[in-house]
């Protein structure tokens, strides 16, 4: 494999955090945007001015943009509603832009949801599924999407990564989940049917990677497990992997108080394939939920 320069913004970030040394270690020179004064292998950049230096980012072979203020919040909060959107937008709008006035393109490499979908019920989603409803986080993922737009029209290759919830015992969510369950008040939301859709951190940093170093990958790519549990499939697994029952069940109505805008996030449905990873010959080191969860947990 050639290195590539690879600009990142979003670095400090869990998932970030995970990337910059896996691409290192594979011999390519990144560079990290950063919002205060840049050491060695950093740039400073201010998206909510508009403020980045293009002639870096132009001069890129990829661009990974993983920045966005963070999901665990106040669900009541309309501030907090609006920093996720636009924290995402703004982020990606100015790297798009400036990717799109290059005289060639640099790659995108851009982070997304598998939100993206809305509420499927049993319906299995591959990428050329389409999106539904009006959810918070499926409504950022429409925008945020969108936001690549100049850099597509532009003809760069853009790789959109619809991001799992990513399981590792040091980061949200499985980082509460794993200490709920261990105190014995674990158990599933809702009915418990509803498809929960989950990739371990090494899979996401190997896909990830896969595609910053692929000529070629463009367009959405699920990152999830290949089978996607239930939420009860998904209790289960937690439960034996701690060594605690999980009898309770939090019924649907007290989580829609107590979830505010994310309530169709915990209710809702996907049963999410990642279909085009596959098809580019992407081998998962954990298909399932046990595998995820084991090597989640192992971790740290």
């Amino acid at each position: 494999m050639t290195p590539l320069h690879v600009v990142i913004a979003g670095s400090s970030g869990s998932l970030g955090q995970s990337l910059v040394p896996a691409l290192r270690e594979r011999g390519h020179d990144v560079t990290r945007l950063v919002r205060r004064e840049a050491g060695a292998g950093e740039s400073t950049w201010d998206p909510q001015a508009g403020v980045v230096d293009a002639d870096l980012v132009q001069g890129a072979d990829v661009v990974v943009n993983l920045a966005g203020a963070p999901l665990i919040g106040n669900p009541h909060s309309k501030k907090w509603a609006h920093d996720v959107l636009e924290s995402r937008r703004s982020t990606t709008g100015l790297l798009a832009a400036t990717i799109a006035a290059a005289p060639e393109p640099p790659a995108l490499v851009n982070a997304s949801g598998i939100s993206w979908y809305g509420d499927h019920g049993s319906a299995p989603l591959t990428e050329a599924s389409d999106t539904r409803g009006h959810a918070l986080l499926t409504r950022v993922c429409r925008e945020w999407e969108a936001a690549t737009r100049p850099a597509v029209q532009a003809g760069a290759r853009v790789a959109l990564l619809r991001t799992a919830p990513v399981q590792d015992r040091s980061h949200p969510p499985l980082q509460q989940q794993r200490l709920l369950f261990a105190a014995g008040l674990g158990g599933r939301l809702g009915n418990g049917e509803q498809h929960y859709p989950l990739i371990s951190l090494r899979d996401w940093v190997g896909a990830a990677v896969f595609l910053v170093e692929h000529p070629t990958a463009s367009g959405p790519f699920n990152l999830c497990a290949p089978t996607t549990p239930t939420n009860a499939e998904f209790t289960r697994a937690l439960a034996r992997r701690v060594h605690r029952p999980a009898i309770f069940a939090v019924p649907s109505p007290v989580l829609r108080v107590a979830a505010g805008a994310m309530a169709d996030e915990v209710l809702g449905s996907l049963d999410v394939r990642p279909a085009a990873l596959l098809d580019l010959g992407y081998e998962f080191a954990d298909p399932d939920v046990d595998a995820v969860l084991a090597t989640g947990l192992a971790r740290g």
